[in-house]
Protein backbone atom coordinates (compact mmCIF):
# COMPACT_ATOMS: atom_id res chain seq x y z
CA UNK A 1 0.00 0.00 0.00
CA UNK A 2 2.90 2.37 0.82
CA UNK A 3 4.46 1.83 -2.23
CA UNK A 4 1.23 2.78 -4.47
CA UNK A 5 0.45 5.84 -2.33
CA UNK A 6 4.19 6.67 -3.16
CA UNK A 7 4.14 6.22 -6.77
CA UNK A 8 1.02 7.99 -6.67
CA UNK A 9 2.85 11.50 -5.87
CA UNK A 10 4.16 11.03 -9.72
CA UNK A 11 1.10 10.77 -11.59
CA UNK A 12 1.07 14.02 -13.28
CA UNK A 13 4.88 13.44 -14.25
CA UNK A 14 6.02 10.41 -14.42
CA UNK A 15 9.53 9.28 -15.17
CA UNK A 16 10.92 6.20 -16.36
CA UNK A 17 11.89 4.74 -12.78
CA UNK A 18 8.28 5.42 -11.70
CA UNK A 19 6.80 3.78 -14.45
CA UNK A 20 9.28 0.74 -13.74
CA UNK A 21 8.27 0.76 -10.20
CA UNK A 22 4.51 0.38 -12.05
CA UNK A 23 4.67 -2.55 -13.92
CA UNK A 24 6.58 -4.48 -11.09
CA UNK A 25 3.15 -3.53 -8.79
CA UNK A 26 1.11 -4.54 -11.45
CA UNK A 27 2.72 -7.89 -12.19
CA UNK A 28 2.67 -8.15 -8.12
CA UNK A 29 -1.10 -7.37 -8.25
CA UNK A 30 -1.84 -9.73 -11.39
CA UNK A 31 -0.11 -12.72 -9.87
CA UNK A 32 -2.49 -12.25 -6.05
CA UNK A 33 -6.01 -12.59 -7.18
CA UNK A 34 -6.85 -14.95 -5.75
CA UNK A 35 -5.38 -14.43 -2.86
CA UNK A 36 -7.81 -12.60 -0.29
CA UNK A 37 -8.18 -11.70 3.67
CA UNK A 38 -9.99 -14.53 5.51
CA UNK A 39 -12.55 -13.91 8.88
CA UNK A 40 -12.92 -16.55 10.92
CA UNK A 41 -14.95 -17.38 14.00
CA UNK A 42 -12.46 -17.20 16.57
CA UNK A 43 -12.70 -18.26 20.23
CA UNK A 44 -10.48 -15.33 21.66
CA UNK A 45 -12.42 -12.01 21.53
CA UNK A 46 -9.05 -10.31 22.87
CA UNK A 47 -7.69 -7.14 20.76
CA UNK A 48 -3.82 -7.23 19.86
CA UNK A 49 -1.68 -4.65 18.25
CA UNK A 50 2.02 -5.07 16.69
CA UNK A 51 3.67 -1.57 16.22
CA UNK A 52 6.85 -0.58 14.60
CA UNK A 53 8.33 2.23 12.64
CA UNK A 54 12.05 2.61 11.18
CA UNK A 55 14.15 5.76 11.81
CA UNK A 56 14.30 7.11 8.47
CA UNK A 57 12.66 5.23 5.88
CA UNK A 58 12.50 7.47 2.92
CA UNK A 59 16.15 9.13 1.73
CA UNK A 60 14.48 11.65 0.25
CA UNK A 61 12.25 13.51 2.66
CA UNK A 62 13.90 11.82 5.50
CA UNK A 63 10.84 11.16 7.26
CA UNK A 64 9.49 7.86 9.03
CA UNK A 65 7.34 5.21 7.87
CA UNK A 66 5.36 3.38 10.59
CA UNK A 67 3.11 0.92 10.41
CA UNK A 68 0.63 -1.28 12.54
CA UNK A 69 -1.17 -4.29 12.67
CA UNK A 70 -4.42 -4.92 14.44
CA UNK A 71 -5.75 -8.66 15.38
CA UNK A 72 -9.09 -9.77 16.76
CA UNK A 73 -8.63 -13.01 17.87
CA UNK A 74 -6.77 -14.42 14.92
CA UNK A 75 -8.24 -12.47 12.38
CA UNK A 76 -6.87 -9.34 11.02
CA UNK A 77 -8.99 -6.25 11.13
CA UNK A 78 -6.41 -3.20 10.03
CA UNK A 79 -2.83 -3.01 8.82
CA UNK A 80 -1.81 0.73 7.98
CA UNK A 81 1.59 1.96 6.98
CA UNK A 82 1.98 5.39 6.16
CA UNK A 83 4.94 8.09 6.16
CA UNK A 84 4.51 9.96 9.42
CA UNK A 85 3.89 13.96 8.58
CA UNK A 86 6.47 15.44 10.65
CA UNK A 87 10.09 14.72 11.06
CA UNK A 88 11.11 12.91 14.07
CA UNK A 89 14.73 13.70 16.18
CA UNK A 90 14.75 9.98 17.45
CA UNK A 91 13.89 6.60 16.91
CA UNK A 92 11.86 6.97 20.11
CA UNK A 93 10.10 9.60 19.17
CA UNK A 94 9.38 8.18 15.41
CA UNK A 95 7.80 4.42 17.40
CA UNK A 96 5.87 6.57 20.15
CA UNK A 97 4.53 8.62 17.22
CA UNK A 98 3.38 4.91 16.09
CA UNK A 99 2.36 3.69 19.19
CA UNK A 100 0.25 6.79 19.81
CA UNK A 101 -1.82 6.38 16.48
CA UNK A 102 -2.32 2.51 17.28
CA UNK A 103 -3.62 2.99 20.99
CA UNK A 104 -6.19 5.60 19.23
CA UNK A 105 -7.14 2.77 16.34
CA UNK A 106 -7.62 0.18 18.86
CA UNK A 107 -9.95 2.13 20.65
CA UNK A 108 -12.13 3.38 17.87
CA UNK A 109 -12.40 -0.39 17.05
CA UNK A 110 -12.98 -1.05 20.51
CA UNK A 111 -15.77 1.84 20.36
CA UNK A 112 -17.64 0.34 17.62
CA UNK A 113 -17.31 -3.17 18.91
CA UNK A 114 -19.52 -1.79 22.04
CA UNK A 115 -21.38 -0.10 19.51
CA UNK A 116 -22.41 -3.62 17.68
CA UNK A 117 -22.66 -5.33 21.48
CA UNK A 118 -19.90 -7.09 21.49
CA UNK A 119 -17.90 -6.01 23.92
CA UNK A 120 -14.49 -6.89 25.14
CA UNK A 121 -13.55 -7.57 28.65
CA UNK A 122 -9.73 -8.00 28.05
CA UNK A 123 -7.33 -4.81 27.98
CA UNK A 124 -5.66 -4.41 24.43
CA UNK A 125 -2.19 -5.49 24.12
CA UNK A 126 -0.18 -3.51 21.86
CA UNK A 127 3.27 -4.63 21.48
CA UNK A 128 6.12 -2.25 20.40
CA UNK A 129 9.91 -2.97 19.83
CA UNK A 130 11.63 0.16 21.47
CA UNK A 131 11.63 0.00 25.31
CA UNK A 132 12.22 3.77 25.47
CA UNK A 133 8.83 3.80 23.62
CA UNK A 134 7.10 1.89 26.07
CA UNK A 135 8.55 3.49 29.09
CA UNK A 136 7.31 7.47 27.50
CA UNK A 137 4.07 5.79 27.20
CA UNK A 138 4.06 4.65 30.52
CA UNK A 139 4.77 7.88 32.01
CA UNK A 140 3.17 9.97 29.64
CA UNK A 141 -0.17 8.67 31.61
CA UNK A 142 -1.53 7.32 28.14
CA UNK A 143 -1.62 3.71 29.94
CA UNK A 144 -2.37 3.77 33.61
CA UNK A 145 0.43 1.63 35.30
CA UNK A 146 -2.36 -0.41 36.95
CA UNK A 147 -3.57 -1.31 33.09
CA UNK A 148 0.07 -1.60 31.37
CA UNK A 149 -0.50 -3.80 28.80
CA UNK A 150 2.22 -2.30 26.53
CA UNK A 151 5.18 -4.61 26.06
Amino acid sequence: MYVVQHICLFIHDPREPQLAVLRRILRYVQGTLDLGLQLYASPTTSLVAYSDADGVGCPSTHRSTSGYRVFLGTNLLSWPSKQQHTLSRTSIETEYRCVANVVAETCWIRNLLRELHCRIFIATVVYCDNVSAVYMSEKSGSVPAHQNTLR
